[in-house]
């Protein structure tokens, strides 16, 4: 049976000048809407108890299981208001189709998709004030994850699990939008190793890149390039976005998935786009020297960082130790600035979506 996300109004919702400020300049993940949609599942009865709900602190139990063994998964997406106000999802169904995949590396239970949309869809026609006017690249950025939630320190799958879905208005993640930005190639650390959890979307990843990113940031470089575990040798996925690279013979290299790497919607949606665009898609292993020679050589003209986050974040240099590798003139190339401008013009219902990929919410 779907689950039903009953509505249970914030009696005390954000004025209407305290959203205006925050719509004004919302930034990124920093202010959240006035509800949250939630629901609970036992080992005993499945999922119930779902409902929108006032957006607020949680009480829980120190042991509580997320807390001690990360039993945890998470998903990104946007909505987007279009010029005639209406709003809508991008591939909400394959976002939770990924969640499916997360929760079963993770041994939690599944939520099934349409449950899944259900539960945004409610938040959404709560929150719609909190979308943001589509004329530039703001968006309402929607968290869903599932969280182990017994209390109890045994290591084993919990029983009680928790599933929750937060919004957020949001600006574009970098602050300079198009601008190329410089990638740190990272040979110390990495993200993901084979049998792992590389291709789940879950904050372990996360936790693990976070000493890697802040190498990038000490060498001067805003993201982080993660190469494979087992050799240190081949390209994997940039800090949190997947990597796309362009060479001058027409084809689009990105490393193919080995159970690494995270499956990203934006990253399928490139392909998908790809061939479209005159382009011929590769997925390959790709090693890093022959990657960095061939910038140097001129070989790759572009390359460019992928993610709901970010959209398409151009690339300008890899900084591997002391050596820079320019890619290109060190401008955004036309191949990654066209994928960007036909996704964002797809969203925001400036172009016709051929594909399917936009839902309506309201």
């Amino acid at each position: 049976m779907s689950l039903s996300f009953d509505v249970h109004p914030d009696p005390s919702p954000a004025t209407a000048e305290e959203r205006a400020a925050v719509l004004a300049a919302p930034g990124f993940g920093r202010h959240f809407t006035d509800h949250m949609a939630v629901a609970t599942w036992t080992v005993e009865d499945g999922w119930g108890d779902a409902k929108v709900v006032p957006y607020g602190a949680e009480s829980f139990h120190p042991a509580s299981a997320v807390f001690h063994y990360a039993q945890e998964v998470f998903e990104g997406l946007k909505a987007y208001r279009h010029a005639d106000d209406s709003i809508w999802l991008f591939r909400p169904e394959a976002n939770a189709q990924r969640m499916i995949d997360s929760a079963e590396r993770l041994a939690l239970p599944t939520l099934p998709v349409e449950d899944f949309v259900a539960s945004i869809e409610a938040l959404v026609r709560q929150d719609t004030a909190w979308v943001p006017a589509g004329g530039g690249e703001d968006s309402l950025y929607i968290r869903p994850f599932t969280i182990a939630h017994e209390d109890f320190l045994g290591v084993r799958p919990a029983r009680t699990v928790r599933y929750y879905c937060i919004a957020s208005p949001s600006g574009p993640y970098f602050a300079g939008g198009a601008e190329p930005v410089d990638f740190w190639v990272s040979r110390h650390y990495t993200r993901a190793a084979p049998g792992g959890t590389g291709a789940a979307k879950c904050g372990g990843n996360y936790a693990a890149s976070l000493a890697g990113q802040e190498e990038a940031y000490a060498h001067g470089c805003p993201q982080v390039l993660f190469l494979d575990a087992a050799q240190l040798r081949y390209i994997e996925e940039f800090g949190g976005m997947n990597c796309f690279l362009v060479t001058r013979d027409g084809r689009l290299h990105t490393p193919e998935l080995t159970g690494t790497i995270l499956p990203g919607v934006t990253r399928r949606s490139i392909l998908e786009l790809a061939r479209e665009r005159g382009l011929d898609p590769v997925e390959e292993h790709i090693e890093v020297d022959d990657m960095l020679a061939r910038v140097r050589s001129g070989e790759i003209t572009e390359a460019f960082a992928c993610g709901t986050a970010a959209v398409v974040a151009p690339v300008r240099a890899f900084k591997d130790g002391d050596e820079e590798y320019v890619v290109g003139d060190g401008t955004s190339g036309p191949v990654t600035m066209g994928f960007r401008q036909t996704l964002l013009d797809i969203q925001y219902g400036r172009v016709a979506d051929p594909h399917g990929w936009m839902r309506k919410v309201c």
